[in-house]
């Protein structure tokens, strides 16, 4: 796709779009809020990040890997992995290693960092309680309130079933779709507050589930601030078909990874 086609495409801001190539990157369409989705284990992924990140030259990041108070951290100095690594205290959050990160952060320059992680106990109570009883009295803002329709639901918790290599009851999968409804919420929240105290661009950070236009972050922005324009771009390893979820996306190679299913398999 040439870049002009880009720059078509945001004046329309269809639901859908189409693929685009790494040279794209360099010449992204402007909004408020760019969502760069990744697969979290795949280096390409994370350096397609960062040279889009040098494209946007926002003024903001929001990060689905970091708390607020990790992304507080942040030091002025960014310019050595380990000791950026330290002092986020990337070591403790179960992400994959920072080197694949760090490239994003070089790229990001003098931008503000804002994290949007969910803490586990929230998550492990969204999972009993809901959504919304965990994310707080904003929580209709976001659409947290409502509940989804019987087919959505049963569309997005046979999602998470094959996410979870079919290994756990389907009866808990409703449980898995209101831990990622706060997820994106978060994630929704954290991108308006960086761009309400930055002026943005602001670029996220996230899974590409995350950044799905139907039912992802995005989703979740565009019921809390409507007039926000928000580009969302995802990446997978597969072609995700005439359906995928995103305004735009990357195919890349997969990485190579064990079997993440091979464990249950076993037991």
């Amino acid at each position: 796709m040439r870049s002009a086609i880009l720059l078509t495409f945001l004046a329309a801001m269809p639901a859908w779009a189409e693929p685009i190539s790494e040279t794209d990157l360099d010449h992204l369409p402007a909004a408020d809020v760019v969502v760069l989705g990744e697969v979290h284990d795949n280096p390409q992924h994370h350096l397609n990040q960062g040279r889009a990140v040098a494209s946007i030259r926002p003024a903001a990041v929001v990060w689905e890997m970091l708390t607020p108070d990790q992304a507080a951290r942040m030091p002025e100095d960014r310019s050595d992995a380990a000791a950026l690594e330290a002092a986020l205290g990337w070591a403790g959050t179960g992400w994959p290693d920072f080197s694949l990160y760090f490239p994003i952060v070089q790229a990001a320059g003098s931008a503000r960092h804002y994290g949007a992680a969910v803490p586990r106990p929230e998550a492990q109570r969204a999972f009993a309680e809901g959504a919304a009883a965990v994310f707080g009295p904003d929580a209709a803002r976001f659409g947290l309130d409502r509940a989804l329709d019987a087919g959505d639901q049963a569309a997005r918790e046979a999602e998470q079933f094959e996410a979870h290599c079919e290994a756990m009851p389907l009866a808990m999968m409703g449980g898995m779709v209101e831990a990622q409804r706060l997820r994106d919420a978060a994630l929704a929240r954290a991108a308006l507050q960086a761009l309400e105290e930055t002026g943005g661009p602001v670029a996220v950070i996230a899974g590409a589930g995350h950044a799905r236009r139907d039912q992802g972050m995005p989703a979740a922005l565009a019921l809390a601030a409507p007039s926000v324009t928000v580009l969302a771009l995802g990446q997978t390893e597969a072609d995700p078909g005439p359906d995928a979820p995103w305004d735009l996306w990357l195919v890349t190679a997969p990485t190579e990874r064990p079997d993440p299913c091979a464990a249950f398999r076993q037991g």
